[in-house]
């Protein structure tokens, strides 16, 4: 797993491939369409693949900016995470898997997932995101679909320290919040895979306004990469059809944790109240 601080973006598809005359980029096209069934290829079984030759091969891949056919492999390995489907994460079992072999399988994932987050992460990183958070005049946290319970999840801790955070979890949310944002303003985009229109559109008009853009992803090729000013990556990889979010939470936990630890004095007066409407509050059932 990479460090979780990036700054620089590899180039998309569609640029590596402009490179290229119009000939090679039908000749090397199906790599990028179909990565999965090309990433563990040598150089070789990859041109007899593409009914070409190994020397024209290489040469292709220089022209696509790569320094190394491994470098391409590594490429396309981020292609085939950034554009799996549900029916390619979804593992068959093989044999005859009993009920809690498929549990262990499942939760293994979770604390592989949790581990490499935690060997990954660049504390200097998340320090710095911190003192943004406490110093930006706005936060807007932004994810649909799926990630918008991360959204929201993050929203609702970062709401509980007082600081002036809100999430977008709809277009029209993402359209009309991000169009008052500027240069104190603080942008958090959640997007994995491809990424999801409403996201990325928001998240490069936040760049275009000057907000200060933090992504965060799980892959060195999501469009994410080429907007955000830097970004935290976390693995969602998982046996079944959806995706596991044991990594981002346990990111989030992280930073909130710093975060309340940032100004402690602060963050106790506000727990004090918080601990009164805990006990007397009326959303609580009283048996």
């Amino acid at each position: 797993m990479p460090s979780s601080r990036t700054k620089a973006h590899p180039m998309s598809p569609s640029m590596r491939l402009s490179a290229l005359s119009a000939k090679r980029q039908a000749t090397i096209r199906p790599a990028f369409d179909r990565p999965r069934e090309f990433v563990l290829l040598p150089v070789r079984a990859a041109a007899k693949k593409l009914r070409t030759d190994p020397a024209t091969m290489v040469r292709i891949v220089r022209g696509l900016k790569f320094e190394s056919y491994r470098e391409f492999q590594h490429y396309l390995q981020e292609l085939a995470i950034a554009h799996a489907t549900s029916l390619d994460t979804q593992t068959t079992p093989t044999g005859r898997s009993s009920f809690s072999a498929l549990l262990r399988m499942s939760l293994e994932q979770d604390v592989k997932n949790l581990d490499s987050l935690v060997q990954g992460i660049n504390a200097q990183q998340v320090s710095e995101l911190v003192k943004r958070l406490y110093s930006a005049r706005r936060v807007v946290v932004v994810g649909g679909d799926l990630a918008s319970n991360l959204a929201r999840f993050l929203e609702h801790l970062l709401t509980i320290l007082d600081l002036p955070v809100t999430c977008a979890t709809s277009p029209a949310e993402v359209v009309h919040k991000v169009r008052l944002l500027g240069k104190k303003d603080l942008v958090i985009a959640i997007s994995f895979g491809r990424g999801l229109r409403q996201t990325i559109e928001g998240l490069r008009q936040a760049r275009e306004n000057g907000a200060y853009c933090v992504g965060i992803t799980n892959t060195l090729v999501s469009p994410i990469g080429q907007f955000a000013h830097e970004s935290f990556l976390t693995p969602i990889h998982t046996p079944s059809f959806g995706s596991s979010y044991v990594a981002p939470m346990g990111l989030f936990n992280a930073i909130v944790f710093a975060c309340a630890s940032y100004r402690r004095t602060r963050t106790m007066r506000l727990l004090k109240r918080v601990e009164e409407e805990q006990k007397h509050g009326f959303r609580w059932y009283e048996s």
